[in-house]
């Protein structure tokens, strides 16, 4: 099985709900685990917010936001394209606090995303962008 589809957005969060409606199309045959199917979900809308909301901060709404998912035999792979300013995920994830300790409302996504995906990556790109990489096994 190897089945892609893509998406290209404005970096508006009212978009949420085209991004996981496009989604479902990856989910066909229907993954039979729905924890992991839920994982995906969350992993994809996670990733598309933390775009919006901090690599896009200062952009104009009408600045695209790519996304790609792949689905192999035993994994999902989303690959979220982006215009915004470096960021060293790993850092940052190093510098957030664990769930309980973390009472911020901000960073806890990005613990969520690395504790539920098997690889996540962000990384510039040869065309100057950046790619949240995101992949789930099922």
């Amino acid at each position: 099985m190897n089945n892609k589809i893509y998406l290209k957005v404005n970096t508006d969060l009212t978009a949420s709900p085209q991004v996981l409606s496009w989604f479902e199309q990856i989910n066909q045959p229907p993954i039979l685990d729905q924890e992991i199917w839920w994982q995906c979900q969350t992993l994809l809308i996670e990733g598309f917010t933390n775009i919006v909301e901090h690599a896009h901060k200062n952009l104009p709404t009408e600045t695209p936001i790519e996304i790609e998912a792949v689905r192999l035999d035993k994994y999902i792979e989303i690959y979220i394209r982006s215009q915004g300013q470096p960021f060293d995920l790993e850092q940052k994830l190093q510098q957030i606090s664990e769930f309980e300790e973390n009472q911020q409302e901000r960073g806890r996504g990005l613990k969520i995303m690395s504790a539920i995906a098997d690889k996540l990556s962000y990384e510039q790109t040869v065309d100057n962008r950046y790619c949240l990489f995101i992949s789930k096994y099922y």
